[in-house]
C-alpha cells in the first residue's frame, strides 16, 4: 500500500480540527441551529474564496516565475557580450563607414538616464550603416565567428530565448552571417555582386547587435550599477574609454 503524503496527512489533520471545534462550540452553547446555519453559510462562500486564492496565487507565482526567466535571460545576454558581442562590436565598426554618425549617441556615460537610451532607440531606428568590407576583413571576421560558433550553438539550448525576439533575430542574422562565410573556401575571390551580400548581411547582423547592446546596457544601469560602470568603461565606441578609472 502506497504511503500518504504529507498533505493528505496535513488535510486529514485539518478536517478532524475542524469537527472538534464544531463538537466544542456545541457543548458550550448547546445550539445545533446556529451550528448549521454558519457551516452552510461558510460553505456557500468557500468556492468564492477558493477562486479568490487561486487567482491570488496563480498571478503571484506567474509573477515570479516571469522574474526568474528574464533574469535567466539576461545573463544569457550578458554571457553574449562578455564572450562574443563587445569584440564583434567592434569588428562590425571598422567596416562601417558611417559609424561616426552614431557614436557620439552611443557613448553612454554613467548618469545616461533612460529618457538618453529612448533617444538613442529612436535614433537607431532610422539609421543605415554603410558596409563595405575588404577581403582582408571577411577574412578576420569569419575567423573570430568560427571561433565562437559552439558557444553560440550552446546559447540557442537556452529556451528562456524565446522571451526575447530582439535577441533572438540578432543571433539568427549573426549565424546567416557565419554560413556565408564559411561555405566559401577563399573569401579573395569575393567580387561584385557576392560581396554586396555579404556586406548586406554584415550590415542586417550590425543593426540588430548595436540595438541588443543599448537595451543590453539600459538593463545593467538599472538593476546591476557596478556591472553598468564595468561595461560603460569597456564601450567599443568611445575612443576614450578605460578600464582604469579616473
Amino acid at each position: 500500500m502506497r504511503k500518504f503524503s504529507w498533505y493528505y496527512w496535513v488535510a486529514i489533520l485539518l478536517v478532524i480540527l475542524s469537527i472538534v471545534i464544531y463538537i466544542i462550540h456545541f457543548l458550550i452553547f448547546r445550539d445545533v441551529h446556529h451550528i448549521f446555519i454558519y457551516m452552510i453559510g461558510d460553505l456557500a462562500f468557500l468556492p468564492i474564496e477558493v477562486l479568490l486564492v487561486i487567482l491570488v496565487i496563480h498571478r503571484l507565482l506567474t509573477e515570479r516565475e516571469k522574474r526568474m526567466r528574464l533574469e535567466k535571460l539576461n545573463m544569457v545576454i550578458d554571457a553574449f557580450f562578455s564572450e562574443v558581442g563587445i569584440d564583434l562590436l567592434r569588428s562590425f565598426k571598422k567596416v562601417d563607414h558611417n559609424i561616426s554618425q552614431l557614436n557620439k549617441y552611443l557613448v553612454v556615460k554613467p548618469d545616461t538616464s533612460d529618457r538618453g537610451f529612448m533617444e538613442i532607440r529612436e535614433i537607431l531606428d532610422g539609421y543605415q550603416p554603410d558596409v563595405t568590407c575588404s577581403a582582408a576583413d571577411l577574412e578576420e571576421l569569419k575567423a573570430f565567428l568560427l571561433e565562437r560558433r559552439d558557444f553560440m550553438l550552446r546559447l540557442l539550448e537556452n529556451p528562456t530565448l524565446l522571451e526575447n525576439e530582439l535577441f533572438t533575430d540578432m543571433l539568427k542574422s549573426i549565424f546567416h552571417l557565419t554560413e556565408e562565410l564559411v561555405n566559401r573556401e577563399n573569401l579573395g575571390e569575393v567580387t561584385g555582386l557576392d560581396m554586396e551580400h555579404i556586406c548586406g548581411d554584415v550590415k542586417r547582423a550590425s543593426i540588430f547587435l548595436i540595438r541588443q547592446w543599448i537595451e543590453y546596457m539600459m538593463h545593467l544601469k538599472n538593476s546591476y550599477p557596478y556591472l553598468y560602470s564595468l561595461a560603460v568603461r569597456l564601450n567599443p565606441f568611445d575612443p576614450d574609454a578605460s578600464l582604469e578609472i579616473k
